[in-house]
């Protein structure tokens, strides 16, 4: 269960269905820093919320803590090398300010030639080498796992920009 992935799909259920955090707090009876938390990652909803969210959105609570985000850009973690290098530099950027290096690194363990040098060229300022030399072996599972909510945060943020 990824927080970050959690907190960005919760602000993007709000906005898509066009609520403030204030109108949502309302509908919920908290206050609107609660949501805040909630979008920010500082905080998560508890179960009753949940269930509250759920209803609202007409989605089962399962979907909110595991979101399947709806390919908007990428299908496959692979195809981030056919994204614009000026799109992409933005997009890793703000993935590796939400997640940490590591779960780049652990992403890129599975991915091919390309997508790690096209990562390490733009983001200079992350040793991605160094990283998997640190983390040492990985589940390929948890390569999958990283490479998916991946695909994901792009997938969310091209939604968001929708």
């Amino acid at each position: 269960m990824n927080t970050i992935l959690i907190a960005r799909y919760l602000q993007y259920l709000r906005k898509s269905h066009h609520h403030t955090q204030e109108e949502l707090a309302n509908k919920l009876d908290i206050t609107r820093q609660s949501v805040s938390k909630w979008e920010t990652g500082a905080a998560f909803p508890d179960i009753g919320s949940l269930l509250e969210l759920s209803r609202l959105y007409g989605i089962t609570i399962n979907d909110i803590l595991e979101p399947a985000i709806p390919p908007q850009r990428i299908t496959d973690f692979e195809q981030i090398t056919t994204i614009p290098e000026s799109d992409l530099k933005k997009i890793l950027q703000t993935i590796s300010d939400q997640f940490d290096t590591d779960c780049l690194a652990v992403a890129l363990m599975g991915a091919s030639p390309a997508a790690n040098s096209l990562c390490a060229k733009l983001l200079p300022e992350i040793d991605l080498a160094a990283a998997q030399h640190r983390i040492g072996r990985v589940r390929i599972e948890r390569v999958q796992e990283m490479q998916a909510q991946i695909v994901s945060m792009i997938n969310l943020q091209a939604a968001e920009q929708d």
